[in-house]
């Protein structure tokens, strides 16, 4: 049975840096891969926050903040890519029928597992009057790989992979994302040296 058969989706899984990895972008950080295909992938960090939060964010897109639980959240530095541009991975948003036509916002990526991200101004809107979604993760920037690029990178053992859980994106401290999202695995970071994978 051939490994390289079928090419791999990781669609909404989580990448997780391995400590050999020395890009200072990603070092120590976990992607939710939003898309995977052949014709390469586009994900957001979830655990490194930037020095704006969404009290802060929201008055530089002079939209008020109603929502207490979200005032002090953290926004995150998603990747090298349009970090001028603002990136919401939030939970599935349905317009009244069980399983909306179409997204409900007018930029929405549905992404297989049950999360959506969306890059229009009419989410932040929503979520400013509270009638967004209630479970949100907004970035500054994405991640991309062209082409073959990221499986190169797994076959240098640059990053672990395993499927997405959102309890991790939306419950779980920032701190301490990266070593749940080991667990998932059955790992601690103490296992992981930087010299694995080079046998």
């Amino acid at each position: 049975m051939s490994i390289e058969s079928a090419p791999t989706n990781l669609t909404n899984h989580f990448l997780i840096a391995m400590p050999g990895l020395q890009d200072p972008l990603f070092e120590h950080s976990v992607v939710y891969l939003c898309e995977h295909s052949s014709r390469g992938a586009l994900g957001l960090v979830i655990n490194k926050p930037c020095e704006i939060d969404m009290k802060g964010l929201f008055d530089k897109v002079d939209l008020p903040l109603t929502r207490p639980d979200l005032q002090k959240a953290p926004v995150f530095y998603g990747g090298p890519v349009q970090t001028e541009r603002g990136f919401v991975l939030h939970e599935a948003t349905f317009s009244g029928s069980e399983q909306p036509e179409q997204p409900v916002y007018a930029s929405t990526m549905v992404i297989p597992g049950g999360l959506e991200m969306t890059t229009s101004r009419d989410v932040l809107e929503a979520i400013s009057t509270g009638s967004g979604p209630r479970k949100v993760l907004i970035s500054l920037g994405y991640a991309a790989w062209g082409e073959g690029q990221l499986e190169s990178e797994l076959g240098e053992n640059s990053w672990l992979t395993v499927e997405a859980d959102a309890r991790l994106i939306f419950e779980t401290p920032v701190s301490e994302r990266y070593a749940q999202a080991l667990r998932l695995l059955g790992l601690e970071p103490w296992m992981l040296s930087s010299d694995a994978g080079h046998a």
